[in-house]
Order: structure tokens, then C-alpha cells, then sequence
């Protein structure tokens, strides 16, 4: 893995704070000239994963749910709203446990993957689940050498970075312990990210989390709000419809 770090870097991370439009609330009976106008088709979140693939609306994308606790309906959500932006090839990539991680068949649909889109939900299940498995492995492998996006909401953007936020509320933040990480997934390491930043209040234990490792960027992303990184890590661009705080 050390290796890997000191390589360029080919893929994309599109990490977001959570609560992703998903055009749930769209009434199907809106004409269509005017739902293209809508945030969600025009400037959206997973528009933009759309637009930053390598096939574009044929990109070959899994949703991984991983970390939620109902995984097969908020794979159906996100599959849904992928479909409405005229992304022909979403599936469900449902990795429940750690044999799931190192099946073959699961291997082989990441090795395809052009996308994936980690969802919310406890970052540590996701973590232990998929850490340290041959499956994490060959996602570091194509982020690192192919034009591949990892895509995380809430938990899933978390993850991502090298130390992670897993627990704590921001009120007992100056508490020591009251802030606790662990190892991400290792995509990236000069960051820690929260996520639902702004709704939640969690200022306070970003940071505990950037005093205590004072050589990472502390990033703090609103629901239904990302960053774009890529570039070799070297370029980062706030999308969605709320705010990023560094």
C-alpha cells in the first residue's frame, strides 16, 4: 500500500456530506422541459458523478451499501435517481460481510466498475467489513491507475480518507476520547472529513480531529454538498447545493 501512495493518482474522489438529492420528491407528473430545470438534473450531485465518468451516462456504476442498515432500499433509491439522469448500466453491489468482500464475483463486478458509490450509514461497519480484504485492495488499485471514481456519501465519504471520525458528538468534542477514529479505507491521507457538518453541528469534533492530527486538512461537508478531488489530489471543487468548510 506504501507504494501505491507515492504514485499519481488517476481516479477521482467524490466525497459528500450526506443527503443527496435524489429527485425522490419530484412529482411524475412534472413535464419534462421543466424537471431538466430542476437543481437536481441540471447541477446535482450525481449528475456530476455522471458528467466526471469515464463513459458518462454509460458508465458502468455499482452502488454499495455496505454501511447502511437497509441496504436494498437505499440501493433502489440512488439506482432510481441514476436511471432518471439516463445512466443506462447501475447495479447493486451488495457486500454485507467480509466473505462478500473477497467472493469472486464481487471482485470481478468492481474490476468492471467505472463508478462506485459508497452509501451512508456506520463507517466503522464499512470499514471492518471491506478493510484489509483483497476488495479494498483492488479499489485502491484502480483508483490509483485507472480513470475511476470512488464516490462516498456521509458514511461513505468518511471512510475514504486514511483516519476517519467513527463517533462523538460535538457538545462533548474538548472531552479527551470523547472524539473517536479509526483507520479509513486509505484513498487518501492528507484529510479527515465530516460529513452533515452544518446540520449537525460538528464543528467541535473536526476540531478535536485536526488538533489531534495537526498534519491533516480538517473538511467539513453539508448535506447534499461534495468535493470533486482530483488532479493528483492536487484540485478539489465544491458541488451541490450547500457548503464545504475547510
Amino acid at each position: 500500500m506504501n507504494k501505491l501512495i507515492n504514485m499519481s493518482i488517476k481516479g477521482k474522489l467524490i466525497i459528500v456530506g450526506g443527503g443527496i438529492n435524489t429527485a425522490e420528491n419530484i412529482p411524475s407528473h412534472l413535464p419534462k422541459e421543466e424537471a431538466l430545470n430542476d437543481f437536481f438534473y441540471q447541477n446535482g450531485i450525481l449528475k456530476k458523478i455522471i458528467e466526471e465518468s469515464k463513459l458518462k451516462e454509460n458508465s458502468r456504476i455499482e452502488i454499495i451499501t455496505t454501511a447502511s442498515q437497509s441496504p436494498k432500499l437505499a440501493a433502489e433509491s440512488y439506482i432510481k435517481a441514476f436511471k432518471l439522469l439516463s445512466a443506462t448500466n447501475v447495479a447493486h453491489l451488495d457486500i454485507n460481510t467480509r466473505v462478500d468482500a473477497l467472493h469472486p464475483d464481487s471482485l470481478a463486478r468492481l474490476d468492471e466498475a467505472n463508478v462506485v458509490l459508497f452509501s451512508g450509514g456506520d463507517q466503522l461497519r464499512l470499514t471492518s467489513t471491506i478493510g484489509g480484504t483483497p476488495f479494498q485492495q483492488k479499489l485502491l488499485q484502480k483508483y490509483y491507475h485507472e480513470d475511476f471514481i470512488y464516490a462516498g456519501t456521509s458514511a461513505g465519504a468518511a471512510a475514504a480518507s486514511s483516519s476517519m471520525i467513527y463517533q462523538g458528538a460535538s457538545n462533548d468534542a474538548l472531552l479527551k476520547g470523547a472524539v473517536e477514529m479509526n483507520s479509513g479505507l486509505g484513498l487518501i491521507d492528507s484529510i479527515i472529513v465530516d460529513t452533515h457538518f452544518i446540520q449537525r453541528g460538528r464543528i467541535g469534533r473536526l476540531f478535536q480531529a485536526v488538533t489531534g492530527n495537526p498534519m491533516k486538512i480538517g473538511i467539513g461537508l453539508s448535506e447534499d454538498t461534495g468535493l470533486i478531488i482530483s488532479d493528483n489530489n492536487n484540485k478539489m471543487t465544491a458541488i451541490g447545493s450547500g457548503s464545504v468548510i475547510l
